[in-house]
């Protein structure tokens, strides 16, 4: 069950979008059910203790803004999805009887199929929808984090030696790159570029002889196809980009895709001064932004965020909620830092490395996009913590055997 269970988080995101927030969320309640019922063990690896206690710490900053603004009722529905947050411990629990080197080639082979149908769908929606690719998300800028996530996997999978068979990862992560470019969202454009970087300087040993050599053409190969595919696409964007900086800073014209991000910053910055410490609660946001806009810009508009992760999380639980949130991400960071630090394992390095993956391409495309607070970034993000920090640090739990089983091994005995 772990096996297909495994396959189904990795390969789903960019697919199916917000399917595999039902499959980790199954699987977070099934995990309390055996946990509950004796079949499985609390797996306590320290640093999995660590990452508990800063996203557990983050959970109830949100909480706590909520009871400070007496608005609990008006939230509820808000902080429901904090739900797949808690589950961290209990799936890690639970994946963690896996064997390591099992689940990093699932990790691995199951992202580089992800790559080639997130390709496929986003030529599609490209070239017969006439609309930026969003594969199974339903939204540019999330598919393309997920796709963005699956490409390096494929690239540190790779390099770490965990898959043999480079070639169809060499294609998958032309096919994922495309599909990236097919999106159009010029942030994580920039988050692949980060991730890459990091990826090559983790495994820089490994770039000799022949992995030099496929890395050259791996480079290549990139630039060829961002030429032929992605010149039309990345220069549309950029020119985009000039246009609505012009209508800024020349007009203050608001009414464009950089303007209303930088409205969006102001009355989110506004609305954090005036309750700096607990914030305004996580039900908040919309009529905040709604007002903001009728207020500072005579605009009838409305989101559902700030469009930068830590604004909206200063904004809904204040400095607290900033501070829980981004000790998420340093907490992780922290782990993988101490095994590529001491570790010369394979597999250990490479849990490592998608730690690294996870942590630079959520806070380069959250900082003008949502960090946390969709389903399925939530989900990935669990996902990529539980299986990431499993591989690098943590211990492979024991099965627990059923009373039968125990009684028929004694009698055999």
């Amino acid at each position: 069950m772990n096996i297909y269970f495994s396959i189904l988080c990795f390969f789903f995101p960019p697919v199916l979008g917000s399917v595999v927030s039902f499959v980790f969320n199954g699987g977070g309640l099934a995990s309390v059910v055996l946990i509950a019922t004796g079949k499985r063990r609390f797996n306590a690896d320290l640093p999995m203790i660590w990452l508990t206690a800063a996203i557990y710490a983050y959970c109830a900053a949100n909480l706590m803004a909520s009871i400070v603004n007496n608005s609990f009722v008006r939230d509820a529905p808000h902080l429901i999805p904090l739900v797949t947050f808690l589950f961290f411990p209990l799936s890690y629990s639970t994946w963690s009887i896996t064997s390591k080197t099992t689940l990093a080639r699932i990790i691995v082979l199951s992202s580089m199929v992800a790559c080639f149908v997130a390709l496929l769908m986003a030529v599609i929606q490209q070239y017969w929808g006439g609309v930026r690719a969003e594969g199974g998300a339903g939204n540019a800028i999330v598919f393309a984090t997920v796709v963005c996530l699956a490409v390096m996997v494929c690239v540190a999978g790779a390099l770490s030696g965990i898959e043999r068979a480079r070639n169809p990862l060499f294609y998958a992560t032309l096919a994922g790159t495309i599909a990236i470019i097919y999106s159009g969202s010029r942030i994580v454009w920039l988050a692949l570029l980060i991730a890459g970087i990091a990826v090559l300087l983790i495994h820089r040993q490994r770039l000799r002889g022949r992995n030099a050599v496929r890395l050259l053409r791996l480079l290549v190969a990139v630039g060829i196809v961002i030429a032929a595919f992605g010149f039309q696409a990345i220069s549309g964007r950029v020119d985009f980009l000039h246009a609505d900086w012009d209508a800024l800073g020349t007009h203050g014209n608001y009414d464009t895709s950089l303007g209303l991000r930088v409205a969006l910053w102001e009355i989110g910055l506004k609305a954090f001064h005036d309750m700096p410490l607990f914030g305004h609660g996580v039900g908040a946001t919309q009529l905040l932004i709604k007002q903001g806009f009728h207020d500072q810009f005579a605009m009838d508009a409305g989101f559902n965020h700030f469009h930068n992760g830590f604004l909206t999380a200063l904004v809904q639980a204040g400095i607290l909620g900033a501070a829980t949130l981004a000790a998420i991400f340093v907490v992780a960071a922290g782990n993988a830092a101490r095994v590529l630090r001491n570790s010369s394992d394979p597999v250990e390095r490479f849990g490592a490395t998608m730690i690294v993956i996870v942590v630079i391409t959520y806070l380069t495309a959250g900082m003008t996009g949502i960090l946390v607070g969709h389903d399925i970034l939530d989900s990935v993000l669990m996902v990529f913590l539980v299986c990431g920090t499993y591989l690098a640090s943590g211990r492979q739990a024991p099965l627990v055997e059923p009373p039968a089983t125990r009684e028929l091994l004694r009698a055999r005995q």
